[in-house]
């Protein structure tokens, strides 16, 4: 398991060291679920960097309130942003079980996630107003006691087992449009080879599988300088947990918006996902419409 972990590190630092260039402009302080610079639950190709800063670091709250069955999950995160083109960065998550005693001790508590991202195109790159931002990354998670993870004794789940690694790497374009003045989008499309079901809250996959994600934002200017980002994601999950084939887990789909103030270097996200509801017959996660919050802080 260790093993792993560092090996998904080290390609991280290679990816790191290997590519040389300008900067993009940042979203500097945005970190996403994992803790990587993101929407909601997916990456964008921006990293936590800073024009006036070498070395950038983040810091992050996530919550997520996945209903009475699976729980809720709390992530911190730390983040750092270095050379405007790279971030790596570690999340810890937290997890209160559910009230169901049937299907609720197939979640057990916290794991761990190292991540990194490395800028391979900066976006506009060579002048070039269509090129997009590209950059390339991995999340690394050990210790994961969910679902099929967990050990079966004798009928019963058993709680102490040390859980499993799974992770993923990726490969993320973003774009911003600016050609409608008063009305910029920002496009994000990608694909990440993974063996984790809903990024570890779900345990992992039997096999690893090639799975696409992608997102649309709309930034507004507010009264004061403020803005707010409206977002919507679409994230592919492998078909089913490991040790669960009847178990079918849809695409999850977020609605989310950012709130950026002007003069202070945090923001406050909120939104809803589409996780999961009906997956078997007779088997309800009730985790359709979940709210869950996240801020950042730049130092």
């Amino acid at each position: 398991m260790k093993v792993a972990i560092q090996y998904l590190f080290i390609a991280g630092v290679a990816l790191a060291v290997a590519v040389l260039g300008t900067a993009t402009p940042s979203h500097a302080q945005a970190l996403g679920w994992e803790g990587e610079t993101g929407v909601f639950v997916t990456p964008l190709a921006y990293t936590a960097a800073s024009e006036t800063e070498k070395v950038h670091p983040v810091v992050g709250y996530h919550y997520l309130n996945a209903g009475s069955v699976i729980g809720d999950f709390h992530e911190a995160s730390i983040t750092v942003g270095f050379l405007k083109r790279f971030e790596m960065g570690y999340t810890h998550e937290f997890h209160t079980q559910g009230n169901d005693k049937g299907l609720s001790p197939l979640w057990q508590n916290g794991f761990e996630i190292f991540h990194g991202k490395a800028m391979l195109i900066p976006e506009n790159f060579g002048g070039r107003k269509w090129v997009p931002a590209i950059s390339a990354g991995f999340m690394a998670r050990q210790n994961v006691r969910n679902v099929g993870n967990l050990k079966f004794v004798g009928g019963g789940i058993s709680a102490t087992d040390s859980g499993k690694a799974n992770g993923d790497f990726y490969m993320v374009g973003s774009k911003q449009i600016s050609q409608l003045k008063k009305l910029p989008i920002i496009l994000t499309g990608g694909v990440r080879g993974t063996n984790a079901q809903l990024w570890g809250m779900g345990g992992n996959a039997p096999d690893w599988s090639a799975r696409a994600f992608g997102s649309v934002a709309i930034p507004f200017k507010l009264p004061g300088g403020h803005s707010i980002v409206f977002a919507s994601e679409a994230a592919q999950q492998p078909h089913h947990p490991v040790n669960f084939p009847h178990l079918n887990i849809p695409t999850t789909l977020t609605y989310a918006a950012r709130f950026i103030p002007a003069k202070y270097h945090f923001n406050l996200d909120v939104g809803v996902a589409q996780i999961a509801g009906n997956v078997a017959p007779g088997t309800n996660l009730k985790a359709r419409h979940q709210v869950g919050a996240q801020i950042s802080w730049a130092f």
